[in-house]
C-alpha cells in the first residue's frame, strides 16, 4: 500500500550530495513529490526535505541507502501524522483582472494570505500553508487573471522531540571512547 513519507535527511554540506541522492530514487523508480534543502540547527548541517509515495518497505530501503552515502549524517522516515508541514507559495495576478470592488481583497484576507509587491501591471500575493491550504487558495483565484504561480517544496518539523541531538550526541561519545 502506498503512502506519502517525508524522508529528513541530515548531511554534510558536499558538492554533488543532491545529485547522488536524488540518484537513489531514479534507481528506484520512485517519483520525488517535493523537495527542500537548507542550512539546519547544527553549525555546518544541513537538511534535506523530501517527500515521496511509496510503500514503507520501499521507503524505508530507500531511508538505509542514503544513510550509505558518506556525508549523511542521519536519515529519517515519517509518516505525515509524524510531521507539521508548510508551504509558501506566490501568485503574480494581473491588476488588469482586479474589478473596481474588493473581491480579490476579501479573498486574500479570509485566505490569511498577503499582498507582498504592488507594480503597475501586477500585485504579488503570498500565500502559506498546507499544500491543500496553497490548492485551495489557487482554486479560488480562477476567476483573476494568473500570471505566474511558484510553491515551495515542504518545510516540516517533525512531532518526536529530540531525535537529531540525540544521534549525534551518541556519536560523539562513540568518538570520544576511541
Amino acid at each position: 500500500m502506498k503512502h506519502k513519507y517525508t524522508l529528513l535527511i541530515y548531511t554534510e554540506n558536499h558538492i554533488g550530495l543532491l545529485n547522488r541522492i536524488s540518484i537513489i530514487f531514479t534507481r528506484h523508480k520512485v517519483n520525488i513529490e517535493s523537495l527542500n534543502t537548507s542550512p539546519s540547527m547544527g553549525e555546518n548541517i544541513h537538511s534535506f526535505v523530501i517527500t515521496i509515495i511509496t510503500s514503507r518497505d520501499k521507503a524505508e530501503h530507500l531511508r538505509k541507502l542514503i544513510e550509505k552515502q558518506v556525508e549523511v549524517l542521519k536519515a529519517f522516515i515519517y509518516e505525515e501524522n509524524q510531521v507539521i508541514a508548510m508551504g509558501v507559495a506566490l501568485f503574480k495576478i494581473s491588476t488588469s483582472s482586479i474589478c473596481a470592488n474588493n473581491i480579490l481583497e476579501q479573498l486574500i484576507r479570509s485566505s490569511s494570505a498577503r499582498i507582498i509587491a504592488v507594480e503597475p501591471e501586477f500585485i504579488v500575493v503570498e500565500k502559506t500553508g498546507t499544500q491543500d491550504d496553497i490548492k485551495n487558495f489557487l482554486d479560488s483565484l480562477s476567476g483573476f487573471d494568473v500570471r505566474e504561480f511558484i510553491q515551495s517544496g515542504r518545510v516540516v518539523v517533525t512531532r518526536p522531540m529530540g531525535k537529531l541531538t540525540d544521534y549525534l550526541r551518541q556519536m560523539s561519545e562513540m568518538e570520544e571512547k576511541d
